[in-house]
């Protein structure tokens, strides 16, 4: 009886163990292949774009990536004024965003009672929320005028005539163009830059913190010489995570932006992204013409620049986890 139970536990102790390996089995290919298949998407998207865009490279050659021309009825197309644009105002974007964003991080990791940095935290991460046409409406209908009327003229009359940068500041004040779409980009990157400093933040160990206030340091000496010595890889990553966003974001820099395809010195001045030009020009292209290769070429420039920031910014980021 006892030979018969034990072979009859051995029976059911093989079919669960093959069971088991078999659900393990497939679990294990299932991830795999969704991760194979995440691989495969992103291949055949940048594939695609430098596919549909080769007409454009071919007909324009390499200048098309500098070429300010911008001529639907000639068929000239170029890149250089999109590609200004986009990078400028991202980059403005990031000047503007992370002081703000050090100093939420830093209120809510150092200043900030307990039981208010849950409500201040939810809020900013809130922003992330908002769509972005909302933004765009937002700033149409509410910024520009008010920079109009008010911040761009005193800019203009106090910092136009200032030697090697008044030039920047120069110009009719229209309330719209670069800043005023840099300024809609910063407040929407401020979230993404906030949150990765304030988890860094936190990961500085107590210990680090406490022996430096022992030694008699301030709050803001316990900052600069030992939380970001301790989490600048990380903060950088963060930053370069706010950049790959700001460089595509779209409806909220069409509204904002002026869309005029020059470049111009003053930042008070119009121009257009990458983004806003796709989108406004994408609607009236026919299908297998030069204009529609010039913009599916532009989309191909636009996401090699979005990959290139965004691994920069993954790879500074995961340094410091293996840290």
């Amino acid at each position: 009886m006892s030979q018969a139970a034990t072979a009859s536990s051995a029976t059911i102790s093989h079919s669960a163990r093959r069971g088991g390996n078999l659900g393990d089995l497939i679990f294990e290919w299932a991830c795999r292949g969704s991760g194979l298949l995440v691989l495969v998407l992103l291949g055949a998207i940048i594939i695609e774009l430098f596919i549909a865009g080769l007409p454009a490279f071919r007909a324009f050659g390499i200048d098309f990536i500098w070429s300010t021309d911008w001529d639907p009825v000639q068929e000239v197309f170029g890149a250089g004024v999109s590609i200004y644009g986009t990078i400028v105002t991202a980059v403005l974007a990031i000047f503007l965003a992370v002081p703000l964003a050090f100093g939420v991080a830093f209120y809510l990791t150092e200043l900030a009672p307990t039981w208010l940095r849950g409500p201040v935290g939810t809020a900013i991460e809130l922003l992330a929320a908002v769509p972005s046409i909302i933004y765009g409406m937002w700033g149409f209908f509410v910024i520009a005028p008010a920079f109009a009327a008010h911040i761009q003229p005193w800019i203009i009359d106090n910092a136009g005539e200032l030697p090697l940068i008044g030039f920047l500041f120069q110009g009719a004040p229209f309330g719209t163009g670069i800043f005023t779409a840099s300024f809609i980009l910063a407040i929407m990157i401020l979230p993404f830059i906030a949150a990765t400093m304030r988890d860094v933040f936190q990961q500085v160990p107590p210990v680090y913190k406490e022996s430096a206030y022992g030694l008699g340091a301030t709050t803001w000496e316990v900052m600069r010489g030992v939380v970001l010595p301790y989490t600048r890889i990380s903060v950088v990553g963060g930053i370069m995570l706010g950049l790959g966003r700001a460089l595509g974001e779209t409806m909220a820099v069409t509204f904002v932006i002026g869309n005029a395809n020059r470049i111009s010195t003053s930042l008070f001045g119009p121009g257009n992204t990458i983004a806003s030009l796709v989108a406004l020009e994408f609607g009236e292209s026919e299908t297998g013409s030069l204009k529609l290769a010039s913009l599916l070429a532009l989309g191909f420039i636009l996401f090699v620049l979005s990959f290139i920031v965004l691994a920069t910014s993954r790879y500074l980021l995961r340094s410091r986890l293996k840290a």
